[in-house]
């Protein structure tokens, strides 16, 4: 198993009961034994655009994810551009969470950063100390390296799907379970 870090995803188990976490995938962005860890959802694409929240950007349609049920009044974004947008927080494989928010922006607006390679999102995933822990011995959740492809790719809904692949072909059963295990 993977000891999770910054830049792990976790991958819901195919069982998983909250609907908060139902077949999600979170990519941890912090991640402290001492203080708990924090991540955002990256498969819930929402009907929301920037604009709903942003009024001054109405005339693009920039989709809106739901990053989890704690701070919906929060917007974070991942990024593909340490080139153009400063202070983001490296996840690997070329992932950034965060930076200078005007800038992004602006960029976005100007055509400059594409909307393949910017995602924005409302809320996160918390935990506090020691309850992800708990979850991971509970078998909750499955742990992989984030891959940006996985990331920001273009079917949101294939992202769980492609985070359990990524995982190793003894695993590749696993996306076609159903939701409840007393369908079968």
């Amino acid at each position: 198993m993977i000891d999770i870090s910054c830049g792990s995803l976790l991958i819901a188990e195919p069982f998983m009961k909250d609907p908060n976490f139902q077949r999600s995938v979170v990519l941890i962005c912090e991640h402290e034994d001492l203080s708990g860890s924090f991540g955002i959802t990256i498969n819930r694409l929402t009907k929301d655009v920037l604009g709903d929240y942003l009024p001054e950007f109405d005339q693009i349609r920039i989709p809106i994810y739901d990053g989890g049920p704690v701070g919906k009044d929060n917007m974070h974004f991942l990024h593909k551009r340490a080139d153009l947008i400063e202070g983001g927080k490296e996840m690997g494989d070329g992932i950034y969470w965060g930076g200078d928010y005007e800038s992004a922006l602006r960029l976005v607006i100007q055509n400059e950063i594409s909307i393949d390679e910017i995602r924005f999102y409302m809320g996160y995933a918390g935990w506090e100390k020691n309850q992800l822990k708990e979850e991971m011995k509970d078998k909750s959740w499955m742990v992989v390296e984030a891959k940006s492809s996985i990331v920001f790719h273009k079917n949101p809904s294939q992202i769980w799907k492609e985070s359990v692949k990524q995982m190793g072909k003894e695993f590749h059963p696993v996306i076609h379970y159903p939701l409840d295990p007393s369908y079968n």
